[in-house]
């Protein structure tokens, strides 16, 4: 039996905690949510009528009856409210509206520099945003969070990005202050390969407790979901892989100061660099992506020893994490398959076989909206928490 009497987030009513057993969609009657929690009949339909007047909960078809009238079902009413996603990337940015499940109300994209500094590109945000809203009928009234994705290291708690290589002029700027001077909502960031791992376990594998998003672009990084949760870390940098170090590029320097990192050696600017030493044409990951569609196998082969080049690195991470599946994304994943082969080659072999027993290695299905589903699901599961609907409620 669940125990949601306690500590109510809204009053005495304690419609919050009831709420969180609505949230997952699934229709139930009062008499269900009475079983379920041990709360009176009366206790609970209280509650119920609590979260239908803040519009969270809706009467959906009535259940099957047993004799008499058919009980009322009740579930989560995802259009109650709507939530902002933001993917702000190297050089373009992705911003969605969604509903309280996630999907997709409107959308837009476009190029977009990071370093041209927080008030600049935040300031297209809100703007952007406000269009879009506008656009489905909607306003800032009906909007509950923000979910942000940014390409650099953030200090969680305070949603301030610290020591972002590639984003001049953020360190330690305090986005969800500068925001919420624009939108009064609740405003979660984080690195954009965490989120990127929120929205492909979203889309494709809800059920998975143990998953890793690797992200292979001009950098490479990784986020993990580990017992259902996202693994930030003490310092918000779980999961950097591209400053593993990789044997077979012991004399590459790397930006970053070091030798022999992953990133120096697998990246799409490696890849390239590789290439380019061999007289082959390719100045950017996206000139290796293209060589490989068009079947050249000098490009196929780097791309397949950058597969293993990262399956070096993961092979050590399915030790420590133990996931049930690994995803690639960035793109470097749109070179479909020879990618994916060089990884699977070296951790199917290279790792324990309990390990691999039930391992999926495969290609992101959320693929270039996984880093704004993400976002959008990290807006979500702030707003719907016991604290988030306490927030609706007084607003």
């Amino acid at each position: 039996m669940v125990d949601i009497s306690r500590g109510s987030a809204l009053g005495a009513s304690g419609a919050s905690e009831l709420f969180q057993l609505l949230r997952d969609g699934a229709p139930r009657t009062r008499a269900s949510l009475a079983q379920t929690t041990g709360l009176a009949r009366s206790t609970v339909a209280a509650r119920v009528d609590e979260l239908m007047r803040l519009g969270l909960v809706t009467p959906v078809a009535d259940a099957a009856s047993t004799g008499g009238r058919p009980p009322s079902q009740f579930a989560l009413n995802p259009s109650a409210r709507i939530v902002l996603a933001a993917d702000l990337g190297a050089s373009h940015a992705t911003l969605a509206v969604t509903d309280l499940e996630g999907s997709v109300l409107a959308q837009h994209g476009e190029p977009k520099d990071i370093a041209d500094g927080p008030e600049a590109v935040l300031g297209w945000m809100v703007g952007a945003a406000e269009d879009l809203m506008a656009g489905i009928g909607r306003d800032r009234s009906d909007l509950a969070a923000i979910g942000i994705g940014v390409p650099g290291p953030v200090e969680h708690d305070s949603g301030r990005p610290v020591n972002p290589p590639i984003m001049p002029g953020w360190d330690r700027f305090d986005v969800p202050g500068w925001v919420q001077q624009h939108l009064e909502v609740p405003v979660l960031v984080d690195n954009d390969v965490n989120i990127m791992a929120l929205g492909e376990r979203a889309l494709a594998w809800p059920q998975v407790e143990h998953l890793v998003f690797v992200k292979v672009a001009t950098g490479i990084g990784s986020g993990i979901i580990s017992g259902g949760l996202l693994q930030r870390g003490a310092q918000g940098i779980a999961g950097d892989l591209g400053h593993v170090r990789v044997a077979r590029g012991a004399d590459v320097p790397c930006h970053c100061g070091n030798r022999g990192c992953l990133e120096a050696l697998a990246s799409g600017p490696a890849i390239a660099r590789a290439l380019r030493e061999q007289g082959v044409d390719a100045r950017t990951g996206s000139d290796v992506v293209e060589l490989v569609k068009r079947g050249d196998l000098d490009a196929i082969q780097a791309v397949r020893q950058a597969g293993r080049d990262i399956g070096e690195v993961l092979t050590a991470c399915v030790s420590l994490v133990n996931p049930s599946v690994i995803a690639i994304g960035g793109s470097m994943a749109r070179a479909g398959e020879h990618l994916i082969a060089g990884v699977r080659e070296v951790v199917y072999t290279r790792s324990m076989p309990l390990a691999t027993e039930h391992l999926a290695i495969v290609q992101s299905a959320a693929a270039e909206n996984a880093a704004v589903l993400g976002a959008a699901m990290l807006a979500i599961h702030h707003a719907l928490s016991p604290e988030g609907i306490v927030a609706l409620a007084s607003r």
